[in-house]
């Protein structure tokens, strides 16, 4: 919603808004003369204000009363210029970002709202002076099927968000719809159809901290790592070319990509000598590609530190979360970050599911069960050693904690 915020500062509208704690997105906003209130009280909220809110906020919130679901502030957005829009349970802030970044290189100034900050300008949106604005689509609340798209990427489909969905049928149904309703189609390989654009990413070479791969005939050299981040490169690069932005000019700008804020996110080293790298996977595909990557950095050991994110995806996944994890050297997983849901609603549901399915996984390589962020500080402050790599994995608050063991 930040980002959302930012854009529609751009657009010249008077923005206030709420969030349940500080952070570093909420004085950028402050920066840009945004009203930030830290908690959420009806009074907040300024007499005859539109108000919108994300699906992370239920309808108890005092805030609610007379406000509009996120997608229909998406969907007055993407009316506003043309739009490529990235669908896929997997990899949307990475592509969004780089087909954003490729389109900067290459001078085309493109608007764009993604769920990671871009390293390229430190910023999660901005509404650019050029006629394409890239965006995600959000499958989690369906806002996917609110947006005006004129390019759709779908990068993958798996059944990721319990709560909303009650099989693979249904989510497979909404990207559908989500489809049909765009004539321009960039889809991997396994999802294509007729009249869609296939992308693929040929004779991928891993290389340290990076990869090189063949498109369109072009020589592509990546800064990111892991066979994933080729793939979604393909992506970016087949979707920004249909803009009619110049295809060697975005080859050429992808080799500088530094990735977004949270995927594969270099935090630096604790006072030991070991590399933290911070991602927000926080399903089994995103893990064990995480992990895959991380291995191309040919680490000493390779420490993955998971926070559980939701009950629901927990109890449904814990058994896959905990053989991909067992992929690390060395596994400490923390308790569940609830985001909206409520702990007394899933009985007997704990990260220690994970950490026992990891454990049953690993064949004897150690597993921690550390439920607390200043449990796991205190054990991994004493655990890592010059030449580990610690993975600071997941999409709630555990990049807290990659923090301070920078810190020390």
């Amino acid at each position: 919603m930040s980002g959302w915020a930012r854009v529609a500062v751009q657009l010249g509208a008077t923005v206030s808004g709420s969030d349940r704690a500080e952070s570093p997105a909420l004085d950028r906003l402050r920066a840009l003369g945004v009203t930030v209130h830290v908690g959420h009280r009806a009074e907040n909220v300024p007499p005859g204000a539109e108000v919108f809110h994300s699906s992370a906020i239920g309808p108890d919130n005092p805030e609610r009363a007379e406000s509009r679901p996120r997608a229909d502030l998406l969907r007055e957005l993407t009316g506003l210029k043309q739009v490529i829009a990235v669908a896929g349970a997997h990899g949307k802030t990475t592509t969004s970002s780089m087909i954003a970044h490729a389109l900067l290189r290459a001078g085309a100034a493109p608007g764009y709202l993604i769920g990671g900050a871009l390293r390229t300008t430190g910023e999660n949106a901005d509404w650019g002076s050029g006629p394409w604005l890239v965006v995600e689509a959000d499958e989690s609340d369906r806002s996917m099927l609110a947006l005006q798209t004129d390019v759709a990427v779908v990068l993958n489909i798996e059944l990721d968000h319990h709560a909303t969905y009650g099989s693979l049928a249904e989510l497979v149904e909404v990207f559908d719809r989500f489809r049909e309703a765009v004539a321009e189609r960039v889809v991997a390989p396994d999802l294509a159809r007729p009249g869609d654009h296939v992308f693929a990413a040929q004779d991928v070479v891993l290389l340290p901290g990076g990869s090189r791969f063949t498109w369109r005939g072009y020589e592509v050299v990546l800064a990111v790592p892991g066979v994933h981040n080729a793939s979604n490169a393909a992506a970016a690069l087949e979707a920004a070319a249909l803009t009619g932005a110049d295809e060697a000019a975005l080859v050429a700008g992808l080799a500088d990509f530094a990735g977004a804020g949270r995927r594969f996110e270099r935090l630096g080293r604790t006072p030991s000598g070991a590399e933290v790298v911070d991602d927000y996977a926080h399903h089994p595909t995103e893990v064990a590609a995480t992990l895959a990557a991380a291995r191309s950095l040919a680490p000493r050991r390779l420490v993955a530190v998971f926070q559980p994110h939701l009950y629901s995806r927990t109890r449904e996944l814990h058994r896959a979360f905990g053989t991909a994890l067992a992929a690390a050297d060395v596994v400490c997983v923390l308790d569940v970050y609830p985001a909206r849901e409520r702990a007394a609603d899933f009985p007997g549901v704990s990260g220690r599911l994970i950490a026992e399915a990891a454990a049953d996984a690993a064949a004897g390589r150690p597993v921690l069960w550390l439920p607390g962020l200043d449990d796991a500080q205190r054990v991994l402050a004493e655990l890592l050693r010059e030449g580990d790599l610690v993975l600071i994995l997941g999409a709630g608050d555990v990049d807290r904690l990659g923090r301070a063991l920078v810190a020390g």
